[in-house]
């Protein structure tokens, strides 16, 4: 069967993608992990003990290492890559770091497209939402699409913005992780959990994000140097119950920042 698409790194994603569609021998798999090797075999893909045996003959390379290994996957898979064949890089990474591992694939005469996953790819599988960008997008949204991908978007021809996007949506989701993981410690601490959630159940009101953002953007210009005021003692209180304040601390600089920002510009005019 003609190989269809390599994939380079088999943890969650990989695995997920390729149980879900079912490529059997129509794609590669090689991982640096033994362990995740073992998996590739059993779902029924080309077993590869290297990039180059996993590389050889595909015309699609979907990445999906760690972070921190985006470039050395590009690194590694650059001297082995077809000529005009796709590279989809869906590493969760910066768009500078994007940009470098693009130039080492387009170097090597691979056609390099940075993809962004927006969701877990479990429960959604082949349904996650996936954005790209880069001058081969439109290629990539027909191959993905042929994998069967169903909610692939383009959002432009500049490798960068997909991750960008994607980068920048992270401060907000992964930030509220944090910041629940810090309330949480604080509340168990002093014994208040229930009471606190109850109070955050009583005061939600949801509302567009982009609503949402106008409101608390106002909020922080106008109210700051106040809340700034108040949150100081929030970490003080964090600090008493043996929790170290990294986000609370954080906020106090942006709340103080976001009223200094307002006083200089109602100043000015």
């Amino acid at each position: 069967m003609e190989k269809r698409v390599a994939i380079t790194g088999f943890g969650e994603a990989g695995s997920t993608f390729a149980s879900a569609a079912d490529w059997g021998a129509a794609a590669s798999a090689f991982d640096i992990d033994p362990v995740r090797r073992s998996m590739v075999t059993k779902m029924g893909l080309m077993p590869a003990a290297n990039a180059e045996s996993a590389l050889a003959g595909a015309r699609m390379v979907l990445s999906l290492v760690t972070a921190g290994s985006a470039i050395a996957a590009a690194d590694q898979g650059a001297p082995y890559i077809e000529q005009g064949a796709l590279w989809i890089d869906m590493n969760s990474v910066a768009p500078d770091t994007k940009r470098v591992a693009a130039a080492i694939i387009e170097s090597a005469g691979g056609r390099y497209v940075d993809a962004a996953v927006l969701a877990p790819v479990d429960p959604a599988k082949l349904d996650v939402p996936i954005l790209l960008s880069g001058s081969f997008a439109k290629d990539a949204l027909i191959g993905l699409s042929s994998l069967g991908f169903t909610n692939v978007r383009i959002v432009g021809e500049e490798v960068g913005r997909a991750s960008a996007i994607k980068m920048i949506r992270s401060v907000m989701v992964k930030g509220i992780e944090a910041l629940t993981g810090e309330m949480m410690a604080a509340a168990d601490a002093a014994g208040v959990t229930v009471e606190v959630l109850a109070s955050l159940d009583a005061s939600e009101h949801p509302r567009p994000w982009a609503e949402r953002t106008e409101y608390n953007l106002e909020r922080m210009a106008t109210h700051g140097i106040r809340r700034a005021e108040e949150m100081e003692e929030s970490v003080t209180t964090l600090r008493s119950l043996g929790v170290d304040p990294i986000m609370t601390s954080g906020t106090v600089r942006r709340q103080r920042e976001a009223a200094r920002g307002h006083r200089r510009a109602r100043d000015a005019a």
